[in-house]
This record gives C-alpha cells, structure tokens and sequence, in this order.
C-alpha cells in the first residue's frame, strides 16, 4: 500500500514515516507546500490513502486516484474536501478532531483582550503617545457579555477561560441540545439575541452552507454594542465586505481576526490588515508546540487505522 503526503510544509514528518514504514506502507511527501494542482493529481494517483491540508479534493481529483481507499485532513475544517463525492466513490474521510482545542480557544481570549485594551499599535503608542491611551473607548470585560457562535469542542474551551472574566456568556448553536450548555457555563441565545446583546462576539462554528457569511451586512446592522468581533474559526462565515464596512462606519469597536476568505491573504484582505481596529494573524490560532505534534500523530494514526480496516473516531462518513 502507499500513503501519500501533500501540502507538505511541517518541520518533521519522523512520526509518519515509522508509522508506515515500520508497517510496510511505502510513505510519499509531495515535495513542497505548493505546487500546481496538477502535479499533485499526478503525484497522487496510486495513493490509497492521502494525508491533506489545503489542496482540493473533488471529483476530478477522486477520478484520477483509482486505488484511493481514505482521505484525511491534517486540521479540524474539511471545507476542500468533497464529502458526497468521497462517499460516492467509497472513500472514507476523516479529520483530526480536538487536537486545538486549547491552542485555539487561548488565541480568541488572546485576540479579545488585545482589542478591549487597543493593542494593535503599541510600538506607536509608546513612541507617540506615552501615558496617553491609544483610544477613548477601552473597556473592562467584568460587566459585560461575550457572545460565542458554535459551541463546539473549542468554544467550550473558549467559554470556560472567559468566564471569570465577563459578567455573562452567552452561545448560539442550533445543533446542541440544552444541557451541552450547562457544562461550558453558557446561556443559550438565539443569534439575533446574540447580536443584539454581546459586547465581545467570538465565531467558533465549523464552515457550512449555513453558516458562509453568517456574519454579513444584516447581521453588523442588529449588533447594538458596538462589539468586538474575533473570528479563529473559517474565514469565509465572515463576510469581509461587511466586515469592512462596518469597521469604516464605527458600528463596531474592533476585530481579531486570524482566518481570512483568501488565504493566503491578497489585496482584498488589506483594508482589513491595515485597519486601525483590527489585529491580524496568519491562521496560526491552531498551532503551538503540543498541538502540532497531536495533529501530524493522529492525522497519521487515523490514516492508518483506515488502511488496515480498522474503525476511526473522528471519520465523517460512516
């Protein structure tokens, strides 16, 4: 059998290749992060198992693949995988589910507490306005609602860290039941009551049909405090148009955003880079020196369990 690498671009792949060579699965790695589609369709075309990070799969990818058994995405999101046509095909998919838990939900409390307290330009505040604070407008969390939109593995996470630190948190999630909120410490709201109520409103829902641009012009436009606006999940459940207009129209306080709708980041992304409200990172919430390491161990262990038919926790279609 053969495993495939693509999008490669970690430090270290020495977990995956005992893994497999030590269990006679002759192991691949594309050679670079990049490269053109069509080489890694070609790359990839005797592979029984591929482990992914941005390339699409989609049925043309699948049709050229025709020993292809198992996919797995080295991440949480699985947004460039063609879930229906991997079914079609028979091909099991699978992410690596919890293994940010902590990294993600420290980078939205990083991000919040960094907008509250107007720390996007302190080399310049330091510099030029000494003992002045760089806004009017900084504000205390103590009496006031953090909003959090999925509450999901790693915005429970999110809502146990924040909550000695607000006065209440309130999440909507259609798809928990009630008593999944009691454990987080969160008050179910409806998403318009979110809007209409947070002082801080942190998106931590998986990307879906439902919820691309879940945050778009209607919704800014019932947001009644002037929140802050922190998104670590999908760059496109916020639609950045609006984002921006909202920003230029002070309907908003500020944005933390590490995820964007291209990615890499390109000109259409710069008025939001260079807002004077906004703090930027390059998709790295997920990342820190135990996370990494969790991610490329069970993306590696979820391929193989694939390939040797044995059951998989986190595959998305059974």
């Amino acid at each position: 059998m053969k495993a495939v690498i693509l999008d490669s671009g970690y430090e270290s792949y020495e977990f995956e290749k005992e893994l497999f060579g030590d269990n006679g699965i002759e192991l691949c790695i594309f050679p670079s992060h990049g490269g053109e589609r069509s080489e890694k369709i070609e790359f990839a075309k005797e592979a029984d198992g591929i482990l992914v990070r941005q390339t699409k799969i989609d049925r043309e990818f699948l049709s050229s693949a025709r020993n292809l058994k198992a996919i797995v995405r080295y991440g949480v999101g699985y947004d460039n995988i063609d879930l229906a046509a991997c079914t079609e095909f028979g091909i099991k998919v699978a992410n690596v589910q919890g293994y940010g838990n902590q990294s993600v939900s420290d980078h939205a409390l990083a991000l919040m507490l960094s907008c509250s307290r107007g720390l996007w330009d302190t080399r310049n505040q330091v510099l030029n306005q000494f003992s002045t604070p760089p806004i009017p407008d900084i504000f205390e969390l103590h009496d006031k609602t953090l909003g959090i939109i999925g509450l999901g593995r790693i915005g429970s996470e999110l809502c146990k860290k924040a909550s000695p630190l607000f006065k209440n948190i309130i999440a909507s999630d259609p798809y928990k039941p009630e008593s999944h909120f009691k454990g987080p410490g969160a008050t179910r709201s409806s998403f318009d009551e979110l809007l209409q109520s947070s002082h801080v409103i942190s998106l931590n829902c998986n990307l879906t049909d439902e919820t691309r641009h879940i945050l778009n012009h209607d919704a800014f436009k019932k947001m009644k405090n002037k929140p802050v606006i922190i998104n670590t999940s999908r760059g496109e459940v916020m639609d950045e148009k609006a984002l921006i207009f909202a920003l230029e129209n002070d309907s908003i306080h500020s944005a933390g955003i590490d995820v964007f709708e291209d990615e890499p980041t390109k000109e259409a992304q710069m008025k939001i880079i260079d807002h004077p409200r906004t703090i930027c990172t390059g998709h790295y919430a997920w990342y820190s020196d135990i996370a990494i390491f969790e991610l490329q161990k069970r993306g590696a262990i979820n391929l193989y369990n694939f390939l040797i038919g044995n059951e998989v926790k986190d595959c998305l279609n059974h």
